[in-house]
């Protein structure tokens, strides 16, 4: 069982929500928090595959909380699903109100990657075996 209060996955990235970042009711663009966590999923994915990768699909997106402007949004990362050159990236998403405040889990979602070769096609995601120690880093 995981805890609700922890998030799920390696923080992949963090940043600090900004005036400039803010929708008409003065909240956090949720495009933006959407693009900050495709960023992450992005990495965590590249990772996996130690190739480039493409987004293909966002299977599910929740926003559960508003960001505001001074939170600092780290982005948690994990794959959990891998197919032949395909993979599914848990992604949540949390905050520390005005940077030192209580963490929150403000968003969460799942993103589809594709492995790619170097002329843009699709390949096969590398066996667990062949890759570098430090993908499982924590």
């Amino acid at each position: 069982m995981t805890d609700p209060c922890k998030p799920v996955g390696s923080l992949t990235t963090r940043v600090l929500a900004m005036n400039s970042d803010t929708n008409p009711a003065g909240d956090i663009f949720g495009g933006w928090v959407l693009s900050q966590m495709d960023i992450a999923a992005g990495i965590c994915a590249g990772k996996r595959a130690q190739s480039r990768v493409v987004t293909v699909a966002l299977d599910s997106m929740s926003f559960i909380r508003p960001v505001k402007v001074g939170d600092i949004l780290g982005v948690y990362t994990e794959v959990v699903e891998t197919g032949r050159t395909s993979m599914v990236i848990n992604v949540e998403a949390w905050v520390r109100r005005d940077r030192i405040g209580n963490r929150e889990k403000v968003t969460k979602g799942k993103f589809k990657f594709v492995a790619l070769d170097e002329n843009g096609k699709s390949k096969p995601l590398p066996d667990e075996s062949e890759l570098p120690s430090y993908v499982f880093d924590v």
